[in-house]
């Protein structure tokens, strides 16, 4: 049997009738950081307006975008959403998986949820955060799989977009009420959509990276749609002769992909961590190291800073001359050296201070002048290891800083973090939102902020 086939009955049966209470409470956390996130991206209007209009937004019926009045066909829908959710670069990721999921399942189950076309149930917010949990679960297992670190095949591809339209595929097409074989073949042609080159990181002044979630989300609601319609795909999307795994990653699927994708009983998805901090998760250990560094200095003038970093972290090092002087903010924001510099010069990184003023401030800039890069460091999978040595001006030995992981939020942490999301996006009122996503409070799945 395929594999897209085992893995959609593996999922369903890891639900069962009703989800798990913990992992459904946990579930409903990612749901709200998500939606969260979302709306602090409506401080940034311009970007705002583009996203609407590329999805060909409108006040006609259609599905719902998260902070505003426009609907928008159901593909498109999960596309801005997706893309909002990202954004502000401060949401979820397993960083072993190296991706995103919740920016993308949730687009693709709320783009069907709030269409009047789309679910053939009502939809409330247990059935939206359940099908989030499917697709998330289906996009850890994949990405886990792949493994990915700094220097192989994989560090190429974004694996949000290039699995991410598999497990939006899931959470669609659970949403719509379809069976094993239909979710098999939302799951193909989900395949047939895959993509998703790096260059929009690796290459600098654009903000692509802002936005490239919201293809996968995209091709998910497309692919459930085409099999809710009837059609059917070609079952090897994942596994097969010219499949994902072997055209995209240039390997065979091996038994470590099917242990993965059909482990019985444990959620993967339980282990994605909540952002503290609005830039790359790459970035996170180096955010950790600085402020330590900074504290050490007590104020200190630096002379020379070197950062170590392994090749992962070294693929957001360069061009150097682009990343320590970014020409936007989302550059900033993937910019290790950058990051560095801003956090020993201003402390943690926050939606209120790391904006675009950051682009042209002189002792951030200055700072970051002075860096230089030591490549060296082990490669693996997860977290780079973040080292810093400081040589403070007017002579004295340097000073060293290492991190290897960052803090982990908590449901307070992740509570507070969604309040001052919601702030930051204009939402007065997003003690009431917090309390119906993760507390159960009546409300609409409309009501996710939306004007």
């Amino acid at each position: 049997m395929a594999l897209a086939r085992e893995l959609a009955g593996t999922l369903r049966r890891l639900h069962g009738d009703t989800l798990d209470p913990r992992i459904a409470a946990r579930m409903r956390l990612h749901v709200a950081d998500t939606i969260g996130v979302a709306l602090a991206a409506r401080a940034d209007a311009a970007l705002c307006r583009s996203i609407e209009k590329a999805a060909a937004s409108g006040p006609a019926a259609g599905a719902a975008i998260i902070g505003s009045a426009a609907r928008a066909p159901a593909p498109a829908a999960a596309f801005a959403n997706a893309a909002l959710a990202h954004a502000m670069d401060f949401d979820d990721i397993h960083d072993y998986a190296r991706l995103h999921p919740t920016p993308v399942t949730l687009a693709a189950a709320l783009a069907v949820a709030t269409d009047p076309a789309g679910a053939p149930a009502p939809c409330d917010w247990t059935r939206l955060t359940g099908a989030v949990a499917l697709g998330n679960e289906a996009l850890c297992r994949l990405g886990l799989a792949c493994a990915p670190d700094g220097s192989s095949a994989v560090s190429n591809w974004f694996t949000t977009q290039l699995l991410g339209g598999f497990g939006a595929a899931l959470a669609a097409g659970w949403m719509m009420g379809l069976d094993d074989a239909g979710l098999e073949a939302a799951l193909g042609f989900a395949g047939m959509q895959a993509a998703g080159h790096k260059e929009p990181a690796f290459g600098v002044g654009s903000n692509a990276r802002q936005v490239y979630p919201g293809f996968a989300a995209m091709a998910g609601v497309t692919a459930a749609r085409m099999a809710a319609a009837g059609l059917s795909a070609p079952a090897g999307a994942i596994d097969g002769a010219a499949g994902v795994w072997r055209v995209y990653l240039g390997r065979a699927p091996d038994e470590a992909l099917r242990a993965l994708a059909l482990e019985p009983s444990h959620w993967h998805a339980t282990e994605v961590s909540f952002k503290p901090w609005p830039c790359c998760r790459l970035s996170h250990p180096y955010v950790s190291a600085a402020l330590a560094l900074r504290e050490r200095l007590a104020g200190r003038p630096i002379e020379r800073l070197v950062v170590g970093v392994n090749p992962s972290a070294d693929r957001l090092c360069w061009p150097l001359d682009a990343r320590v002087r970014p020409a936007t903010l989302s550059d900033a924001k993937y910019s290790i050296p950058f990051i560095t510099a801003w956090t020993i010069v201003h402390g943690e990184p926050s939606l209120e201070r790391l904006d675009a003023r950051a682009l042209s401030d002189p002792a951030v800039l200055a700072l970051a002048a002075r860096i230089a890069i030591e490549p060296g460091l082990p490669d693996r999978p997860g977290h780079p290891p973040a080292r810093l040595h400081a040589w403070p001006a007017g002579g004295g030995a340097a000073l060293s800083s290492a991190a290897d992981a960052p803090p982990e939020l908590d449901a307070a942490g992740v509570r507070a973090k969604f309040l001052v999301c919601a702030r930051h996006g204009g939402l007065d009122d997003g003690e009431a939102l917090w309390e119906a996503i993760v507390n159960g409070a009546p409300a609409p799945l409309h009501a996710v902020g939306l004007a």
